[in-house]
């Protein structure tokens, strides 16, 4: 039996991808339901080009965040399969097609997600072809039953939803591993390459390092709520790379204040150490674009974890900080 389909975009301020986003959800094999755009306060022509496609588009002007856009989505859809899709991704064709046989030949799978595809939706220079490189890469690796969902490319049966309720809407960042404690203990979550999309991704150095640790400041709360429950969420750097990271970083003070060259043979070795515990990733880098692009992936790839270290530090140090509602549980946001 054919199930029905509501693709949810979530989109603010995407005129530059919208276009090329729509164009690849209604080039799927498989039939589209509805297709329902949630324009989230956008001050660009978004809902100018979402009125161009047959498409629900909803908004009241206020931006109030990926989670509440999704929200609004779940709640206007129909269909029994929920498919989201970010505004700055486009679909491969049979994506929606995998993503439900993979769901139908599973009853007690609860998410099926993707992979990002290891060329850019534009091609913005090599910033944007590190980040592109480096997502297809730990997520094609890591395909199988895992422990995180994320929903830039996911499809979800309805029910999931109606038992759990929806995003937390109080996050503006990492809504994805909030959501998958919830899903983790009642459903399985299925990451396969099977489902994929080109992204438009940060072309900035300076933006994407801001966004790493934004991102970051979650991390040791999330890791420590997924131990707590006796699971491990997929993430994008291995421990052993983080780890040398943070020995390379933690011995340049050293080396700066001592002076001469002795001191600098730490560093060496950490850089060296870390070149190895990313060796197959930077592998990977320098096939697709070559020697020298792989050197440049490396410091970007360090330029990165820096900025993750960082956050994750202060993220932790936040953690600690006493909370005038402790233990008390916080409201999800209901499915309306």
């Amino acid at each position: 039996m054919t199930q029905t389909v509501s693709v949810v975009i979530p989109a603010h301020n995407s005129a530059r991808t919208l276009d090329a986003c729509l164009s690849s959800v209604h080039a799927q094999t498989h039939p589209i339901h509805e297709v329902i755009v949630v324009d989230d306060g956008s001050t660009d022509a978004t809902a100018e080009i979402a009125r161009r496609h047959p498409c629900t588009l909803l908004g009241d002007g206020v931006n109030r965040g990926v989670s509440a856009a999704r929200n609004a989505g779940i709640a206007a859809a129909t269909g029994e399969v929920l498919f989201f899709l970010d505004s700055d991704e486009a679909l491969t064709p049979d994506s929606v097609a995998n993503a439900l046989e993979l769901l139908r030949a599973d009853p007690a799978c609860g998410c099926v997600h993707g992979v990002i595809a290891p060329e850019p939706l534009y091609d913005d220079g090599p910033v944007e072809w590190y980040k592109t490189l480096h997502a297809h890469w730990w997520r094609a690796r890591g395909a199988g039953v895992v422990e995180t969902a994320f929903f830039a490319q996911a499809a979800v049966p309805r029910e999931v939803f109606e038992r759990l309720g929806g995003f937390d809407e109080t996050l503006r960042d990492s809504e994805d591993l909030e959501f998958s404690d919830r899903l983790a203990p009642h459903y399985r979550i299925v990451l396969t390459d099977r489902v994929a999309a080109r992204h438009d991704e940060e072309h900035r150095l300076g933006p994407l390092l801001a966004e790493t640790y934004r991102r970051a400041l979650l991390l040791v709360p999330a890791l420590r709520s997924a131990r707590a429950g006796g699971r491990t969420n997929l993430t994008a750097n291995t421990p052993a790379s983080v780890l040398t990271a943070a020995l390379l970083l933690g011995s340049l003070p050293p080396a700066l204040l001592l002076g001469g060259a002795l001191p600098w043979l730490a560093p060496a070795a950490g850089l060296l150490a870390f070149c190895l515990a990313n060796a197959g990733l930077i592998g990977f880098a320098g096939r697709r674009k070559g020697p020298a692009f792989a050197a440049f992936f490396t410091a970007v790839h360090l330029a990165c974890h820096t900025a993750l270290l960082a956050g994750a530090a202060v993220g932790a140090l936040r953690s600690l900080r006493p909370r005038a509602a402790a233990g008390r549980p916080r409201e999800r946001t209901a499915v309306r």
